[in-house]
């Protein structure tokens, strides 16, 4: 009788139990890779949700801006139903978060954009912009240590040569391509507007400890160099931006914050002839920074969907027709 081997046997069952292994490793690899595509497409829609959340809310702050000038078209003011704070609506399965900003209530950066046949108030004798002159202000009333009237100046001369189209250098404090291309990590001026309140940070001299303390009292209007201040919105929280342009003591400022009335002044003649403005001088050209109207406001909405989250920043501008154009949207916190 012939004995049959029990070696092809134990290698042909180690070979299935092989195939058997390798077949769960793969079709379990397979699993999670389908899962993980699963859960991209559910999180994909989820968030898709969040972003037409937003989109609605865009929409919702243009009838409320449509509303509010609707029977006031020619002054803005803090009582109207757009300058609520930060509201939240509850929606189906999640909720949104808008607050509504005047961009006229700021300073805004590129109004250092300068042509050339004005002075660029650095080294000349002659009178700086009153733009110019109120950045530099407002830098030095922030109490930043160890920024005083020369560092504010030198700032002032860097932003102003980031934002012109030249390379010629601005005063003792400008900077243009070749002060870029020897850092470390190199690159050139922009020559052109600022996007963003972030790019100050690619700009000489401007410190983190200045660029957090300026945030609050600037923004940007995006290829728009004019400096428009809604006397009416100024936040009576920040009394520093006043007295900057009115180049004041900060109790005047306060004081003329304060008397302010809820609805506050419905021609800029009853703010330059108001009882506070009395112990000011101005000049023409500071005069003509001041406004009682708004035409550009930014929309922060910040949306849930599901756990997924969404933010969306959109500056709008108010046409004399009482349309709402979009001029901007950038998504993220800024």
């Amino acid at each position: 009788m012939t004995r049959v081997s029990q070696k092809p046997r134990g290698v042909a069952l180690i070979t299935v139990m092989l195939i058997v292994a390798l077949a769960a490793i793969i079709a379990a690899q397979m699993t999670t890779r389908l899962q993980m595509q699963m859960q991209r497409s559910v999180n994909a829609s989820f968030n898709q949700q969040a972003y037409w959340y937003a989109k609605g809310a865009e929409e919702f702050t243009k009838r409320v801006l449509i509303t509010s000038f609707k029977d006031e078209p020619d002054v803005t003011h803090l009582s109207q139903i757009w300058a609520q704070e930060e509201t939240t609506y509850p929606v189906e399965y999640g909720e949104i978060t808008g607050v509504i900003t005047d961009l006229q209530s700021c300073f805004n950066l590129n109004a250092l954009a300068i042509d050339r046949s004005q002075d660029s108030g650095s080294g000349t004798g002659n009178r700086k912009p009153a733009a110019r002159a109120a950045f530099e202000k407002l830098i030095e009333s922030l109490n930043v240590e160890g920024i005083g009237s020369f560092e504010a100046e030198s700032m002032a001369d860097a932003l102003t040569d980031w934002l012109d189209p030249d390379g010629f250098i601005t005063g003792t404090g400008g900077a243009e391509d070749d002060d870029y291309a020897s850092k470390e990590f190199p690159y050139f001026a922009a020559n052109n507007y600022l996007s963003s309140v972030s790019e100050l940070r690619l700009i000489e001299h401007f410190t983190p400890q200045v660029i957090l303390a300026l945030k609050p009292y600037v923004c940007v209007l995006e290829q728009n160099n004019q400096l428009l201040i809604n006397i009416n919105t100024l936040d009576a929280e920040k009394p520093e931006l006043l007295q900057a342009l009115l180049d004041s003591g900060l109790d005047e400022a306060q004081e003329i914050l304060a008397a302010r009335e809820e609805e506050g002044f419905e021609k800029i003649e009853d703010f330059l002839n108001s009882p506070e403005m009395s112990k000011i001088q101005l000049e023409e050209e500071q005069k003509k920074l001041f406004v009682v109207d708004s035409e550009y406001f930014k929309l922060t909405a910040t949306t849930s969907f599901n756990n997924s989250y969404f933010t969306l920043n959109s500056v709008m501008q108010v046409a004399e027709d009482q349309q709402i154009h979009i001029i901007s949207r950038t998504i993220g916190r800024n």
